[in-house]
């Protein structure tokens, strides 16, 4: 199929044309973030019913609040400090964020009163979305560019937490050749976007997969997510103490790279529809990989974080709080049609198979908080 012609994708080919063939996480990068024009850096809804995808924030308010049930645990954990900044990186609309917050003061209004939400943001237009979607919390709410976040001047004592950021960072790609692992580039052909394999861009490259003990097949495609080590990184830098929740789509490595997963996992939504063609309409699909949750576990120690839980979904909603929470719906003045809709909701984040619950994955990074022990850490029934 011919790529639409979008302004991004001249950009782009004159880019190639100029400089040569690029690595696909250049490319990605800028049918992403280029300013104005990538898909996370241009106006317009991406989320719900009239975006591209649908995340577990759309799908119902209960997701954020369970994941404010656990933020206030790590507060008390922490010794319930009179000062506690969450950090919420690539906030979107700020519903999430809202989520949290309405939580936390209607059932934890001793904390709420220590609380300082600074959001994350890379597209300037979402700032007005946020404004708004949080208006009840303004007197609490302050923003960061990614450039100040990842410059190490920004430090802070609580909870960073994202949903979906990682696997929306610009990604390489690789496959195995008979002389050994290639990168695949982006070149020009005919005036089309194509591939051609190459010698890695960057022996981080390799050096990526030994960490992980990756032995890719003959064949075998597969992402290499450089970017999600140096986010952590930055975020590692400027938690003095508390906690790092990350919550997005992928596996440990060894099931990630796996030869079943011959071309990899990089993946495109154009309105509700998967699309496998990256260089289709640049700047208006997303385009995503699952995460490898190794690498970010071992960078993790190796940056002085404490894993504290890795999991599916499901088994953190479950215990950190979502029962309490369809409970709450069942002792409500809804109606019993509203309770029923609302439970059939519900189970698309926590079912295991065919839902959310076991598609996404939660890691629980900590610095400086000695034991700490979490409602996700509970037996599920116990």
């Amino acid at each position: 199929m011919i790529a639409e012609k979008t302004p991004l994708n001249d950009i782009i080919a004159a880019r190639i044309q100029q400089q040569g063939r690029i690595t696909f996480a250049d490319f990605m990068a800028a049918c992403l973030y280029e300013p104005g024009l990538g898909y996370y850096t241009s106006p317009g809804r991406k989320v719900g019913a009239e975006g591209d995808f649908y995340t577990s924030i759309t799908v119902h308010a209960a997701f954020g609040r369970v994941v404010a049930r656990e933020i206030a645990q790590m507060w008390r954990g922490m010794g319930a400090p009179a000062a506690f900044t969450l950090v919420e990186c690539g906030a979107g609309n700020g519903r999430l964020a809202c989520d949290i917050m309405d939580f936390l003061a209607e059932r934890e209004p001793v904390m709420y009163q220590s609380l300082r939400l600074r959001l994350v943001e890379q597209e300037p237009s979402l700032e007005s979305a946020q404004r708004e979607m949080l208006a009840s919390h303004s007197n609490r709410l302050s923003w960061l560019s990614p450039d100040e976040f990842a410059s190490g001047s920004f430090t802070f004592s609580g909870c960073l937490y994202s949903n979906e950021l990682i696997d929306a960072l610009p990604t390489h790609r690789v496959v195995m050749t008979a002389e050994g692992v290639r990168e695949v580039y982006v070149t020009l052909n005919d005036g089309e976007f194509a591939e051609e394999a190459g010698v890695p861009s960057t022996p981080e490259i390799e050096a990526y997969l030994k960490r992980v003990a990756v032995k890719l097949h003959p064949g075998q495609q597969a992402e290499v997510n450089l970017n999600a080590p140096k986010w952590l990184a930055a975020a590692s830098k400027a938690l003095k103490q508390g906690f790092i929740l990350t919550i997005d789509y992928g596996l440990a490595a060894p099931e990630l790279y796996t030869p079943r997963r011959k071309l990899g996992t990089l993946l495109c939504y154009y309105r509700h529809q998967i699309e496998e063609n990256p260089y289709l309409r640049p700047g208006l699909q997303d385009i995503t990989s699952h995460v490898d949750f190794t690498t970010l576990m071992k960078r993790g120690e190796e940056l002085g974080l404490q894993n504290v839980w890795f999991g599916e979904q499901y088994r953190f909603l479950l215990s950190a709080g979502i029962i309490e929470e369809i409970e709450d719906i069942e002792r409500s003045p809804r109606t019993d049609e509203e309770k029923l809709r609302l439970r059939l909701t519900l189970k698309k984040l926590i079912l295991p198979e065919g839902g959310m619950g076991d598609t996404f994955r939660v890691l629980i990074q900590s610095r400086g908080v000695d034991a700490p022990s979490l409602l996700c850490q509970r037996r599920i029934g116990g």
